[in-house]
């Protein structure tokens, strides 16, 4: 369950910051909204699929309330996810 994690995690890091490049990119500067829309659904789903396997794993890997609380953050900021694999999922 934790290679999926880290997979889902590395997924989900790269669609956000995707989406906050390119798709934003494109809406903007291009008045072309196409991109959003087609990177919007596969990060909306990692999103979800990476909160529901965090709570999944959380007793797995013994995280405190505070380390879960940072874990479940990460996925809004950009590059979180890639900072809570190599803090958390490494090992």
């Amino acid at each position: 369950m934790k290679t999926t994690f880290r997979i889902i995690a590395l997924l989900e890091g790269v669609s956000y910051i995707l989406l906050m490049t390119v798709g934003l990119y494109f809406k903007y500067q291009l008045g072309d909204p196409t991109y959003v829309k087609l990177l919007g659904m596969p990060h909306g789903l990692l999103f979800v699929a990476y909160l529901i396997l965090a709570f999944l794993i959380k007793d797995d890997e013994k995280w405190s309330a505070k380390d879960f609380t940072y874990v479940m953050l990460a996925s809004i900021l950009p590059f979180g996810t890639f900072y809570i694999d190599w803090k958390y999922l490494k090992k």
